[in-house]
């Protein structure tokens, strides 16, 4: 069993202290009898433990820091939602497709803001700006966010918070089960709560420190029964030899396992496996015996944001692939609504 999350290393920001949320963790990890160390700014973490770059990397996935959000800007969060919520970046599990290893780049290490009341009241102005239209927020642009809230509880108090709105929703997703805490949120329905699933090759060997796919079906139930509309991601969709039975497998697991209620207000997200020349480097770097196949004459190039193509799978692959779950979908769960396929 997968259990919750606990770094191993703290570090603290001293502006972090002077909000309540930085003092209260500051305490709980005393408490704990864990490492605490001062930096001025998580830019300057240094001196994480490690004697090549797999233990280094691996530690820093172990590390926490506790800081203070400085920007106030939201990114946009295409095409899940408009604005990304930033509570905390950085992810304990060790998903080898990942690309957050690009994003955080030399800093894969977890952080958590503890200026929350000041990045909601930002999240309200952006909701005024776009009146009367809603605004939806995703809380999991940047990291597993459901990860770390057992510790910080900084995802619940959103979820409450927009609970109360009338013209924002969130939306968050995870590969963890880790969510007791959240099933007497007040959300009133304005949460989306939605779980990261794939077929069980892909789960086996590229999603090692994430909960089973059991757990996390589990998980789903207690959010379904707790009124929460629910959502599945299926990310990333990889073509390996079974793929269409196993694909079949995860579908036929989900029917069997959700209640009846829930099936009125459940979404799908759809995205096949991507990665682009940087990720490959860095992935290969992290996880030298990955079984992830990457191979750019297999793929089609497809041009991105900020000039950085992504390679995905040739047009007739990418057909079967979305004929194939789309089909299962239609089948097992024929209410609900997808989202997107990328």
């Amino acid at each position: 069993m997968i259990k919750p999350f606990v770094p191993q290393l703290v570090y603290i920001e001293p502006r972090a202290l002077d909000y309540p949320l930085g003092l209260e963790l500051h305490r709980k990890f005393t408490n704990m009898g864990l490492e605490i160390r001062k930096t001025t700014s998580h830019n300057q973490v240094r001196n994480i433990p490690g004697s090549n770059h797999f233990q280094t990397y691996r530690n820093a996935k172990s590390t926490l820091v506790i800081g203070v959000r400085k920007t106030l800007d939201f990114d946009t969060s295409k095409p899940s939602a408009e604005y990304a919520l930033p509570l905390a970046t950085g992810c304990m599990g060790h998903c080898h497709y990942c690309y957050l290893q690009t994003t955080m780049g030399s800093k894969p290490y977890i952080r958590t803001y503890v200026n929350v009341d000041e990045i909601l009241e930002r999240a309200n102005q952006y909701m005024i700006d776009r009146l009367p239209e809603v605004t939806r927020f995703e809380a999991a642009c940047t990291s597993d966010i459901v990860g770390i809230d057992h510790l910080t509880h900084s995802l619940k108090k959103a979820i409450e918070y927009f609970g109360k709105t009338e013209h924002g929703q969130l939306r968050f997703v995870t590969k963890f089960h880790h969510i007791d805490h959240l099933l007497d949120a007040r959300h009133n329905g304005r949460t989306r709560f939605r779980f990261s699933v794939n077929a069980d090759y892909v789960i086996k060997y590229f999603e090692p420190g994430t909960s089973p796919l059991d757990y996390r079906i589990e998980a789903a139930r207690k959010v379904a029964s707790a009124g929460y509309p629910l959502g599945f991601i299926v990310a990333p969709i990889y073509i390996y030899d079974g793929w269409k039975e196993g694909y079949k497998e995860l579908f036929k697991k989900l029917d069997s396992e959700l209640p009846a209620e829930s099936r009125n207000d459940i979404t799908f997200e759809l995205i096949q496996h991507r990665y682009t020349k940087p990720a490959k480097r860095v992935i290969e770097k992290n996880y030298p015996k990955t079984k992830l196949i990457m191979n750019e004459d297999e793929r089609r190039y497809k041009w991105g944001r900020y000039g950085i193509g992504k390679y995905i799978y040739q047009k007739d692959e990418e057909q079967e692939l979305r004929e194939a779950l789309e089909g299962y979908i239609d089948h097992y769960f024929p209410e609900a609504k997808i989202e997107y396929f990328t």
